[in-house]
């Protein structure tokens, strides 16, 4: 292939390549030279890659980075999904973690990609926003975002796109029967809130997003120790990526009925704090005894997972920065997915493959329901045992959700650890453009 490549080059571009050692290697990038001394183009390598219509957005991302100034355009059409993949590549890898200092914005690359033919460019626009959205609230300082501030960005997403907001907070959802929020975000100055998004026709076919929307987590009285809280404002990272995904969804018109509830609270440590041994009630009506205060996140879910399942949506959905079980299961890269239909956990798969948006699938093991037993409630928020943790918090957000047979829980990470092209180390929208591939296949 790459001898192919030089033989269209003209003789003393191919010269130059040759010199170069130019061998196509993966993200490699070499600029040639014109007659005139001026740059003439560049070679791109794409590895071992078969076809350049098998690339995806990761190959594409270090181009705006490695390309000197200046107005490209391909040599070589590509079929469409290949030249949509290399435009929301380009688009991915401008993000900056950093840009808020002068710093990030002067390295930002002026290397421009004219559009190359057939590419979905409203779609790799979108898509590439969104995420950047995602993650500008996900690297936020907790300091900068609480519950308030992430109620705050769905009431400005909701109004730019005609959704109708409700927000639902501190006492008063005591009042409205949303216990668990409530005592998990008591502890608080800054006070917990319920986020109830609505937008689409109500004869459409509703389909429920719900996200974890902890804004920080202390542990609360099971206090973490201080080397686990220093990426906890990233506990967020599913509420952030389902507020992504609605704003992807809303842009393209999705026939749908879309509703995003978000449950944002804060877990600190104060007088009134709920406690190891407490007894809490659920929405649902089920009783949960407090095994350990650090695992709040299934707490809050569950209120909202409950009002979720009283509609019987199509298609519900949560993420959730969930367990660390998860992540030593799979890693940094592969959020686990869980569903009691096989066969949305396999559309859900194949739509991150197409994607570039993995995830892999767990089971929801019933053997280890008994864990979760209580002797003075209906059940424990945690398992007595140090096992599959991340299938044991699967199980307890599953008796919340009854009525509903399309439910999937996503347990993600929401965090690049190490530095890459278009993934920069910090905050990352897992399962994005996964789930709106999968929500515009199956409602169009």
């Amino acid at each position: 292939m790459l001898d192919a490549t030089l033989a269209e080059l003209p003789p003393l571009a191919a010269r130059w390549a040759r010199s170069h050692q130019f061998h196509a290697e993966r993200h490699r990038v070499l600029t040639f030279p014109a007659t005139d001394g001026g740059i003439g183009g560049a070679l791109f390598g794409l590895g071992a890659l078969a076809s350049a219509d098998d690339l995806n957005l990761w190959h594409a991302a270090p181009l705006c980075e490695r390309l000197p100034p200046g107005a490209f355009r391909l040599a070589r059409a590509l079929a469409p999904r290949a030249a949509t993949q290399l435009a929301l590549g380009w688009l991915m890898g401008r993000y900056r973690t950093e840009r808020r200092t002068a710093a990030a914005a002067a390295s930002a690359s002026s290397a421009i990609l004219v559009a190359p033919a057939g590419a979905d460019l409203d779609y790799a626009r979108a898509a590439a926003s969104a995420c950047g959205f995602a993650r500008d609230l996900i690297n936020a300082p907790a300091n900068e975002l609480g519950p308030e501030e992430l109620a705050s960005a769905a009431a400005s997403l909701s109004a730019s796109h005609g959704a109708t907001l409700e927000i639902i907070c501190g006492e008063a959802l005591r009042e409205r029967n949303y216990p668990l929020i409530w005592a998990v975000g008591a502890a608080s100055v800054r006070q917990p809130r319920l986020i109830d998004l609505r937008w689409g026709a109500p004869d459409a076919p509703r389909v429920t997003l719900v996200g974890k929307g902890v804004c920080f987590d202390s542990g609360g009285l099971d206090l973490k120790p201080s080397s686990a809280m220093l990426l906890m404002k990233k506990d967020m990272g599913g509420a952030a990526c389902v507020l992504a995904l609605a704003r992807l969804l809303m842009e393209s018109g999705a026939p749908i009925r879309l509703r995003v509830l978000i449950p944002a609270v804060e877990n600190s440590v104060s007088g009134n704090a709920f406690r190891p041994g407490d007894v809490w009630p659920s929405r649902k009506g089920l009783r949960v005894e407090i095994g350990n205060t650090d695992a709040e996140g299934r707490l809050v879910l569950a209120d909202a997972l409950a009002e979720a399942d009283l509609e019987t949506p199509a298609l519900l959905v949560d993420l959730a920065t969930l367990t660390g079980a998860a992540r030593t299961a799979l890693g940094p890269e592969l959020p686990a997915a869980f569903s009691p239909d096989e066969a949305l956990l396999t559309e859900f798969r194949a739509a991150g493959d197409a994607e570039n948006d993995p995830s892999w699938p767990l089971p929801l093991w019933s053997g280890y329901e008994d864990d979760l037993g209580s002797r003075i409630a209906d059940l424990n928020n945690v398992s007595s045992t140090p096992f599959a943790g991340s299938i044991v918090a699967a199980l307890f957000l599953r008796r919340f959700v009854t009525r509903t047979p399309a439910w999937l829980h996503v347990d993600l990470y929401a965090w690049n650890p190490k530095e890459r092209p278009g993934r920069p180390a910090g905050a990352e929208a897992q399962c994005v453009r996964a789930l709106y591939r999968l929500i515009r296949s199956r409602f169009g």
